[in-house]
């Protein structure tokens, strides 16, 4: 069986210790996943010097120990000029992805879905009858999520006035790992516009619209304390978002 070259994006932003962790995972899970040679490419959007210093020697650790075990899997670090969010992280990875790479994701790199399951996922890639695979946070399947009843409800209220807006039927459209068959995704890759996490469901609108096939897939996900969110606010900030994003592609049902 031929080999199917993904690349991936971890787009990091001050994540110290929990990159370090999550990516020396990756490296050693990775290891006896051989359907896929993936391309890791650690985005560093803007993080303080001393943060940006540790990311970047991570990175050349991780990559000392894939060639140490002559692995098909790469890593390599990306920083950007400053800090512009998620969604611009993501792209600026894209960018500089293998040209040939059949498949282009992303992973938050805080290691909320552990590096186990994206490799579960990543070997789904040489077979998949799908052209958009996106990681569900969905207690079936004998998978866990670890988060508290407030994200969850936050979530859902964000995934359910994104399907009233745009008719995507995705459950889950805020989980951080998705992946793009490269066919599909490079032709709109240019007019991509978000550079926060509203890329999310620009990736999913405009995926679904160009006719690619959705899957979801559920996911393991472990999200510790200390949210950011605020009650009441956010959710208002959320509904603004969604609707400028609505706004400037258009509403409407979309092609399925």
């Amino acid at each position: 069986m031929s080999v199917t070259s993904v690349a991936t994006v971890f787009p990091t932003y001050n994540e110290g210790e929990r990159l370090a962790a999550f990516l020396s995972d990756w490296a050693r899970v990775g290891a006896s996943h051989t359907t896929v040679a993936a391309t890791a490419i650690v985005v560093d959007d803007g993080s303080t010097p001393d943060k940006a210093e540790a990311h970047a020697s991570i990175v050349t650790r991780v990559a000392a120990e894939l060639a140490a075990m002559q692995s098909a899997h790469q890593v390599e670090y990306v920083r950007a000029d400053r800090n512009r969010g998620k969604g611009a992280a993501i792209r600026l990875g894209w960018s500089r992805a293998p040209a040939d790479a059949a498949w282009l994701t992303f992973v938050d790199a805080d290691g909320a879905i552990p590096a186990r399951e994206y490799w579960r996922v990543a070997d789904m890639f040489p077979t998949v009858d799908a052209d958009i695979v996106c990681a569900c946070r969905i207690k079936m399947a004998g998978r866990r999520i670890d988060r508290t009843l407030f994200r969850h409800f936050q979530g859902r209220l964000f995934a359910t006035f994104a399907e009233e807006l745009f008719h995507l039927g995705f459950y889950d459209t805020q989980t951080g790992m998705k992946a793009f068959r490269g066919s599909l995704l490079r032709p709109f890759l240019p007019n991509l516009g978000e550079d926060r996490w509203m890329l999310d469901v620009e990736l999913l609108v405009r995926g679904v619209r160009a006719g690619g096939r959705p899957l979801e897939v559920p996911v393991d996900c472990h999200m510790g304390p200390g949210s950011s969110l605020v009650f009441g606010l956010d959710p208002l900030k959320m509904a603004v978002q969604l609707l400028k994003l609505r706004s400037r592609l258009g509403g409407g049902k979309a092609a399925r």
